[in-house]
């Protein structure tokens, strides 16, 4: 079994537990299930996709819910016993549960089922409150200067 040791990142680095126990966590349940396959896509700065192949789902089947840095995926298959005994059955019927661990300031945007394929859309949305500012020093007061992060820029 392969599992990765951070005990000496945990001596030296305070506050960082939650993301120690997310990947080892992480690697405890990847060593199960593959099913469903997916696809996780970066497509811009603050964009990903994921995809997944769910073949013979129907929208009513699959539910989505995204709560605080957790996605869950779930797909279920109703009963259904078609016209016929089957000799082979190779397309997968089972239900599916998978779990997708979100950073903060990640949320869906939108979902869709195509062609078998359910494409979830992400965006990283954080705060003007968390984001970089620039504190200018001049005189007794701070002055804040909004998004700017680069060197060489003064304030009046």
């Amino acid at each position: 079994m392969n599992r990765i040791d951070f005990s000496p990142y945990r001596r030296s680095m305070v506050g960082f537990d939650r993301l120690f126990d997310m990947l080892e966590n992480q690697n405890r349940i990847s060593a199960g299930d593959k099913y469903p396959p997916f696809n996780i896509e970066r497509r811009g700065e603050d964009a990903y996709r994921i995809t997944l192949a769910v073949a013979g789902f129907k929208p009513e089947d699959i539910d989505i819910t995204a709560q605080a840095n957790l996605l869950v995926v779930k797909g279920r298959k109703p009963d259904e016993h078609g016209e016929g005994d089957f000799l082979h059955v190779g397309i997968a019927q089972r239900g599916f549960d998978r779990r997708f661990e979100l950073a903060d300031y990640v949320r869906v945007d939108r979902a869709d089922l195509a062609d078998g394929l359910l494409v979830i859309d992400l965006v990283r949305e954080v705060p003007e409150a968390m984001k970089p500012k620039k504190i200018a020093i001049g005189g007794n007061t701070l002055k804040v200067i909004e998004g700017d992060t680069g060197e060489g820029s003064a304030a009046a």
